[in-house]
């Protein structure tokens, strides 16, 4: 959700009892829409006006600042650098934070300057503004032609934003929230009413307010008890708010953050859960390093499946090349042919003949053909020159047979690798994934500027079957070698026939696994592969000892005999079951 009015006022009020009074000793700019104080006790105070990320709040991580501090830190560091923090206001129920600094100017005297910062969406900004309340400076700069209403720019006095026409839920009380609702009309749906008559509402505060009193978020005021209940909902709401009882609360569904608010949400039910914290700084920063960590996960992944794709492809079409040059090696005979009819008609030939019709001697009926000749050439050098194309067909044949090979080879490599990206889930994955195709020679070697310790890699996915046995399956295809070079050599080898998949291994530790546990090992290989939604995959299966890597093949490439062969369904549910 995005910080609303109110979620931004609890953490406002944190902050006031946190900073007020602290020296901002550095003042950085890690991103783009990102500035970092660095205050007295180091203490960090992030204000972030990124669309999808706008807030502010206390931080303890850590973040990389460019080699080169952009203009804006820098004017900021000549107005702030020193300064100390006076207080930190949100101008009522909008979405904006004033952090008034006291500072010494140029010339040794006191002043006051305010970074104020905006939380709106897309159009969330950050101005530095001096003591007479006029814009020195800010993120994005709005003239007329982006804004007719509202400018943003330099020299001009700062306005807040236009006041929404709709009514303060802070000041409503019982009579005024039942005249908005007689004018509501029949039946309306009570969260729309909330998030059309009233300001400062987020949309999952509205549905919430809607549950309490109706039981549901999207339920309709049907009768006049639900009306009344709405209303003391509502009013509970409100006196919470006016008495500043924020209760920061984060909203996770399988274990990651998906939502976050100042009082408990309810209308989730078992779908998602809630997990109390004692304060907003420390929830609002574990929410979106997760949320930007997914998103630069999620990135990192859209180039290389776009890398990968456009290898795959270009190797496609090198392919379809290669068998159309093929195809017409295989007529290399009639060269041949030609050739020798040429030398047994010598007698016949006269120099400038452009065709030479005889009779081939190689066909079953004898029948005439008509042989194609340089008029330029002598009958000699006519035949010569088919013998030539004749050897340079069946030398390209050989060539080409050898290039189609490893191009297939290099082909399907790529299509596991996009299957491997299919199937990424932690940023470690497509790290792996990244330094496989940066060995293989697609993407370029990163420049290193400083030595760094290399990464390892990440862990392969752990299960454990019905009889007790691990079983571990590879991320990546350099995994999935690891996997199968360190396993036991009586370990049990698991693949998808023909489909691009993972490795599994089923550790034996020297035992005869039960056949439960075999099958449960062939379903895991069936469902981390391309066949996942299929039925009756079949799924090859062997001891380690019988899988070899043929000399110079592609990470994750194997040949294996003898085996035998599982039919199996995926079951996302015994999959989920079988994790450790």
């Amino acid at each position: 959700m995005p910080l609303d009015a109110v979620c931004l006022a609890g953490v406002v009020r944190e902050l006031r009892e946190a900073v007020t009074g602290l020296r901002i000793d550095k003042v950085q700019q890690p991103a783009r829409d990102q500035v970092l104080l660095t205050l007295r006790g180091n203490k960090k105070l992030l204000l972030c006006a990124g669309a999808s990320q706008a807030r502010i709040h206390l931080t303890a991580i850590s973040r990389e600042n460019p080699a080169v501090p952009p203009m804006f830190c820098m004017l900021l560091r000549k107005h702030l650098g020193g300064g100390r923090i006076a207080e930190i206001t949100q101008p009522g129920l909008e979405r904006v934070v004033d952090v008034a600094v006291d500072m010494m100017d140029e010339l040794g005297e006191p002043g006051r300057r305010h970074l104020i910062l905006e939380c709106m969406g897309p159009r969330s900004n950050l101005l530095l503004t001096d003591g007479e309340n006029r814009i020195i400076e800010c993120l994005r700069r709005v003239d007329l032609e982006m804004s007719p209403d509202r400018q943003v720019l330099p020299g001009l006095f700062y306005r807040l934003p236009p006041v929404q026409r709709k009514a303060d839920p802070l000041e409503t009380d019982g009579e005024a929230f039942d005249r908005l609702l007689a004018q509501a009309g029949p039946e309306p749906e009570a969260a729309a009413f909330l998030l059309e008559s009233f300001f400062g509402l987020s949309p999952l505060l509205c549905r919430e307010l809607a549950f309490r009193a109706c039981g549901s978020g999207g339920a309709r005021l049907l009768t006049w008890e639900d009306r009344q209940r709405l209303r003391d909902a509502f009013l509970e709401w409100r006196g919470a708010v006016r008495e500043e009882n924020f209760l920061p609360f984060l909203l996770t569904r399988d274990g990651q953050p998906a939502d976050f608010s100042y009082l408990p949400i309810l209308q989730y039910g078992g779908a998602m859960e809630g997990e109390r914290w004692d304060a907003f700084s420390p929830m609002l920063d574990a929410f979106f390093e997760t949320r930007e960590k997914l998103e630069r996960t999620r990135a990192r992944g859209r180039a290389l499946h776009t890398a990968a794709a456009t290898a795959r492809d270009r190797v496609a079409r090198k392919l379809s090349l290669q068998e159309k040059e093929y195809a017409q090696t295989l007529d290399r005979d009639r060269l041949r042919i030609y050739g020798e009819l040429i030398t047994a008609n010598l007698y016949r030939m006269e120099r400038g003949q452009s065709v030479l019709r005889a009779q081939n001697y190689y066909d079953p009926d004898y029948a005439e053909t008509d042989i194609p000749l340089d008029p330029r050439l002598t009958a000699q050098q006519n035949a010569a020159k088919y013998f030539k194309r004749y050897a340079k067909a069946k030398t390209a044949q050989q060539r080409l047979t050898e290039q189609m090979e490893l191009a297939r080879r290099e082909r399907d490599w790529l299509e596991s690798v996009l299957d491997e990206l299919d199937r990424a889930e932690a940023e470690q994955d497509f790290l792996d994934i990244e330094r496989e195709l940066r060995d293989a020679g697609y993407l370029k070697q990163a420049p290193q500027r400083r030595k760094e310790p290399r990464r390892g890699s990440s862990r392969p996915r752990v299960f454990r079957s019905s009889g007790g046995f691990r079983i571990l399956v590879g991320r990546s295809n350099t995994q999935n070698d690891q996997l199968t070079r360190e396993a036991l050599k009586t370990d049990y080898w698991f693949h998808t026939q023909r489909v691009h998949g993972s490795h599994v291994i089923l550790c034996a530790e020297g035992q005869r696994p039960d056949e439960r546990s075999m099958t449960e090992a062939a379903m895991l290989a069936a469902w981390f592969s391309q066949a996942r939604g299929g039925s009756q995959v079949a799924v090859d299966y062997t001891q380690v000892r019988n899988v070899k890597k043929p000399g110079g093949a592609r990470p994750g490439m194997v040949v294996y005999d003898p085996y035998q062969t599982a039919y199996v369904t995926p079951d996302e549910g015994l999959v989920k079951q079988l994790a450790e």
